[in-house]
């Protein structure tokens, strides 16, 4: 227990650290989302980049560690999209809601976790997820979430078009691209460069679960609580469960440190932007409220998890 503890406490007292201090007032809650900015769009490309363009494809482009991982997301859209529908009529919440119980943070929770629990890998299996994640998964959600929106008309296939090309062009999607291209061409990055990628990279960590501490403060948490409640349960067991079952039809040969990450990837808390997509359908409370505690919760089902599965 004290290893497992060894691997969690130091991430929950980063995010402990961000929210008494921006509480404190020694930051302001809008100073967050730059140093969040900061992380999203330059540490973790940078880190993702670095990850992909320094090992051979083989390494990072595992075909069965994405497969379950993206087998068991789409089930999870699946299902939550139809509890959803069966319990609540309200098609914006209803988008919200599938978000929620899907989009994993991997970047700001995950990767810390994966650098404690499997150092060597931890790169590699950002990428993986990161490329499942922003080419499939947040694509198909933000899709439902469009079409659930007031006054909509845009074809789901003109819609998820239309997010496609916004998802191509941020940051993380076009690192993950360069490096793949690196990797391919059998290119080595000379050593300056490599020094200022690592260099970005090692910020990524500490200061991801320092902003997500510090965006706590101030959410607004006036919502449908039963709602979030559900939307909580759905991202900490519906989520990681699905991907087990994924592994278990689909995880033929992955190594027992890849099976463990894939689950634990899918038992993160929700992305720490959710609140902000949520905030462009006026659901940003029970958005608020699932964010708070899927971020709480994660505290004792990664304790748990990490227990049974490292």
């Amino acid at each position: 227990m004290l290893a497992i503890l060894a691997i969690t406490f130091p991430i929950y007292a980063a995010i402990a650290l961000g929210y008494a201090t921006t509480r404190g007032g020694w930051f302001k809650p809008t100073e967050m989302q730059v140093l969040g900015r900061y992380v999203l769009n330059i540490a973790l490309p940078a880190l993702s980049f670095h990850a992909v363009a320094t090992r051979s494809v083989a390494e990072v482009f595992n075909p069965t560690y994405m497969s379950v991982y993206l087998i068991g997301g789409l089930a999870t859209i699946a299902l939550a999209w139809t509890w959803f529908r069966v319990t609540d009529a309200d098609a914006p919440r209803r988008g919200v809601a599938v978000m929620g119980a899907t989009c994993a943070n991997s970047g700001f929770v995950g990767y810390p976790v994966m650098l404690l629990a499997f150092p060597d890998m931890a790169g590699a299996i950002l990428a993986m997820n990161m490329l499942v994640e922003n080419l499939v998964i947040i694509p198909i959600v933000l899709t439902i979430m469009e079409m659930g929106r007031d006054g909509a008309h845009e074809s789901p296939i003109a819609k998820l078009r239309s997010v496609i090309l916004g998802v191509l062009k941020r940051p993380m999607v076009i690192a993950l691209a360069a490096g793949f291209l690196v990797s391919i061409s059998g290119l080595t990055l000379p050593e300056p460069a490599l020094r200022l990628f690592n260099m970005l990279a090692a910020s990524a960590s500490a200061l991801a679960l320092f902003v997500i501490g510090g965006s706590l403060v101030g959410l607004p948490l006036i919502g449908n609580r039963a709602l979030a409640l559900q939307i909580t349960l759905g991202k900490l067991f519906l989520h990681p469960a699905m991907v087990f079952v994924a592994l278990l039809v689909l995880g033929t040969g992955l190594s027992p440190e890849l099976q463990a990450a894939v689950i634990l990837s899918a038992a993160m808390p929700i992305f720490t932007i959710y609140t902000v997509f949520a905030m462009e359908h006026g659901r940003e409370g029970v958005a608020s409220i699932a964010l708070l505690g899927t971020t709480v919760g994660a505290f004792v089902t990664l304790t748990v998890l990490l227990g049974f599965l490292t």
